[in-house]
């Protein structure tokens, strides 16, 4: 109490004097003293503040001083920060005059250079896609510089999965490397291992944030800041946390949030394809899955938002766009245009198939957003990711059938196929149900390439229904597939509920032969397609074979390779011939499948409208001579 009152005696002291003035600014978060010289003097700054969670009143000190003697100077901007001590009268203290109080609500200029952003990504395209939204953030916020290694970044950025306990135990090796790079920094920076100018901050990102929150802030002070997938636009205000020696935490879910007025910073600058959010969180409460605990509840972004964000990117020379969502095929905008469904009244779902989440209100669906992008863009490919199989309406199916631009490739997670682990994991079909849709879909688009998602050693999973799985993958006969041996998640269902009791070497030993048997099935699927003429999308060099060779994707999402030659271009006038580059749409005769990746060779460059018109033309050619 006594070395308050002494400072604010030194200060008072300062205050009588001429040729100076008071400036008091008030503002929600800060509240600013300032002396003023009637003339320009030099200037020195002193900034006091107190953080805390909630809204606050900070200190910040600003004043100028003039001694007897010295030339009058023009204020300078980077004021020099002083300690209390520089309050102190001098010996011989110059003249000071009035006291003027001026309340302004302007923020005092933070000139302090923000720190370099090193950033890692790991698990789906969504954590990819939310990244490149932390980036823009960070832009927005003074941080618009990334570097490529974390020894020479101020904050150290690493967005997390929580599907399985494999990903997690490759975030937590990390972490344990950022925190020697914390802890060692001098030592680090003396050796040229480190060029950060201060201990780096590390920031955990993302769905392991949210769910190992308080053992992730326990561990040894390696980590600074958690932050959950809905609390990015709160991750400057935590930093700034850092700074007073808090921990930064925000983990809470949003039942709003879908950062549609955020336009990412593209992680890739000169890609040709690009990731787009359409919603966020998932309603379908699977028993083995974190999802719905870690990213909330659903929730749409609006039409016109995805629409504007998909033209600055076509501007830009993106080819391709993949529209993400946890559940994307459930889009519902239901934001100015939504109407209360009747009680009873079916959201239609794919036949045989229910859901464990009503809807209580519905708008636009994903069948009326893909109509409007495929139909604004029509010279834009449009892939999506990751669907259920409930929410694939017959109308989804036309669509995609009728319009070139939307691939014909539809990724349909199965999990398993045994009827009763289905209903363990609380998926909402059985494997008929399943099976049944897989025929309709090849109904309607013959020539469609499905992949899917497999689960082994669910809880309680017998002999039995591993082979059923096996006969399922045989049946269907997958172009590709994600498959894991199942890892307990806690605050799931089954972890509540079940118990994890297949043996760890069972499970192994069961996705092994699972493995095995959707290879046999898909190395058919590409063999399929030797003879073909497919349209790819060059993305670059073939690692392989840099210097000679090009690989992009096929409309099925196929990896496709050729050589690199000067080919003619269907849309232009003259007959000159030029080498495809990246971002090219490219005629490939395919003439080897490795049942891997295909081989062909090329025949033209065109555009997207191009090639299909002339297959329809070759197909009503063929038709008007049978």
């Amino acid at each position: 109490m006594a070395s308050s009152s002494a400072s604010l005696s030194s200060l008072s002291s300062i205050l009588p004097h001429p040729h100076h003035t008071l400036r008091l600014s008030l503002r929600p978060r800060a509240f600013n003293l300032r002396l003023l010289s009637s003339t320009p003097r030099p200037a020195a700054h002193l900034r006091l503040s107190r953080p805390h969670r909630t809204r606050c009143l900070s200190v910040s000190v600003a004043f100028t001083r003039n001694f007897s003697g010295l030339r009058s100077n023009p204020v300078r901007d980077n004021h020099e920060v002083l300690g209390l001590h520089h309050f102190m009268p001098p010996p011989r203290a110059a003249s000071l005059g009035a006291v003027e109080a001026v309340a302004d609500f302007q923020p005092v200029p933070d000139a302090a250079p923000k720190g370099r952003i090193y950033h890692e990504t790991y698990g789906c395209q969504m954590n990819i896609n939310d990244m490149e939204i932390v980036l823009s953030i960070m832009k927005k916020a003074g941080y618009s510089e990334t570097v490529e290694a974390p020894e020479s970044a101020e904050v150290i950025f690493i967005n997390t999965c929580a599907i399985r306990d494999n990903a997690e135990q490759k975030v937590w090796q990390r972490l344990n490397y950022f925190w020697f790079l914390k802890r060692e920094w001098k030592n680090n920076v003396s050796i040229g291992r480190s060029g950060s100018l201060h201990p780096p901050k590390v920031v955990v990102l993302g769905c392991m944030a949210e769910r190992l929150k308080d053992k992730i802030l326990d561990a040894d002070k390696m980590v600074d800041v958690v932050c959950g997938p809905d609390a990015y636009r709160d991750l400057p205000r935590l930093l700034e946390d850092v700074d007073y020696g808090q921990k930064g935490i925000n983990t809470l879910l949003s039942l709003e949030e879908t950062y549609a007025d955020i336009t990412p910073v593209r992680i890739s600058k000169n890609s040709i394809s690009a990731f787009v959010s359409i919603m966020r969180g998932c309603n379908n409460m699977c028993s083995f899955c974190i999802v719905p605990f870690t990213r909330g509840r659903e929730r749409s972004r609006p039409v016109d938002s995805i629409v504007g964000e998909v033209a600055e990117l076509w501007a830009s020379g993106v080819k391709e766009i993949t529209l993400l969502g946890q559940n994307v095929n459930s889009y519902n905008d239901a934001t100015g245009v939504g109407k209360e469904i009747e009680p009873g009244a079916n959201w239609k779902l794919s036949e045989g198939f229910s859901s464990n989440c009503k809807v209580k209100k519905m708008g636009s669906r994903f069948a009326d957003l893909l109509d409007r992008l495929s139909s604004e863009f029509p010279e834009m490919r449009f892939r999506f990711t990751s669907p259920h199989p409930k929410d694939f309406p017959d109308e989804l199916l036309y669509l995609m059938r009728e319009r070139n631009n939307i691939c014909k490739c539809i990724h349909l997670p199965a999990q398993t196929g045994s009827t009763s682990v289905l209903q363990r994991m609380r998926r909402g079909y059985t494997r008929e149900a399943y099976l049944e849709l897989v025929q309709k879909i090849w109904k309607i688009i013959p020539d469609v390439a499905l992949t899917s998602d497999f689960i082994c050693g669910f809880c309680g999973e017998t002999e039995e229904e591993h082979l059923d799985t096996l006969s399922l993958v045989k049946a269907v006969g997958y172009d590709m597939a994600y498959m894991f041996a199942y890892s307990m998640r806690e605050k799931t269902h089954a972890h509540r509920n079940y118990e994890d009791d297949v043996p760890e070497d069972v499970k192994q030993r069961r996705l092994a032969e699972l493995i095995e048997t959707f290879r046999e099935s898909t190395g058919q699927r590409y063999d399929f397609q030797v003879g073909t003429i497919q349209l790819v999308l060059v993305e670059g060099s073939n690692r392989r074979a840099p210097e000679t060779e090009l690989i992009g994707k096929s409309d099925k999402g196929h990896r496709v390779s050729f050589s690199i030659m000067p080919l003619p271009d269907r849309d232009t006038e003259d007959n000159g011939l030029r080498n495809p580059v990246v971002g090219d749409f490219v005629e490939v005769h395919i003439s080897r499948s490795s049942r891997a990746s295909l081989y062909g060779e090329p025949l033209a460059i065109t555009r997207l409208s191009t090639f299909y018109e002339a297959v329809d033309e070759a197909a009503i050619a063929c038709g008007s001579t049978t």
